[in-house]
């Protein structure tokens, strides 16, 4: 990890661990999680958003009212509006994209559940997602939450990724072993 993905993940974990302690002791967890998947989705959508949170352009009573304004609009909780008005005021913004990753984590362990990260040739049928799903709960133990992506370069074949772990039975990784082997042959 470079030194500023590291720091900003440092950032990201200080606000995480308060935020999540104080949505657990106030019983706001499932609240909490609403919140999180809305920024999430934010995050994903809006280009302007992470232009918000990034660029130095903005001046902090900039960021402060547009932050207000979006709270507002997405009807986030309390918490998730101070916690956004706190990160604006110390210009921490740009770390929310790892805070809501970090939250997602913190929320996932709490009830159980580990993300597996799958990228598939093609997209994946609700069937074949099930079935991974469960074949993956049984390996690892814990309800496990499918984050799927396709990508046709892979050729066929899927890439797993549950925690450290990572399974690559792609097309594209076979070929590039066989091709490596090849090399050694000759």
């Amino acid at each position: 990890m470079s030194e500023p993905a590291s720091i900003s993940a440092n950032i990201a974990g200080r606000y995480a661990t308060a935020v999540f302690d104080l949505a657990k002791e106030g019983g706001s967890l499932a609240t909490l999680e609403a919140d999180v998947s809305a920024l999430g989705a934010a995050l994903k959508e809006s280009a302007e958003f992470r232009d918000l949170l990034s660029s130095p352009v903005y001046s902090r009573e900039e960021q402060a009212r547009s932050i207000a304004a979006i709270v507002a609009k997405m009807g986030l909780s309390q918490l998730a509006g101070n916690t956004l008005a706190l990160m604006s005021a110390k210009r921490r913004l740009f770390v929310l994209p790892q805070l809501v990753m970090a939250l997602k984590d913190r929320i996932a362990a709490e009830k159980g559940e580990v993300t597996a990260d799958v990228t598939a040739a093609s997209p994946l049928s609700a069937e074949q997602s099930s079935r991974l799903a469960a074949a993956l709960s049984k390996t690892v133990g814990k309800t496990v939450i499918l984050n799927t992506a396709v990508d046709e370069s892979l050729i066929g074949g899927l890439i797993v990724k549950v925690g450290s772990k990572m399974i690559d039975t792609s097309v594209a990784s076979k070929l590039a072993s066989l091709q490596h082997a090849m090399k050694e042959v000759g």
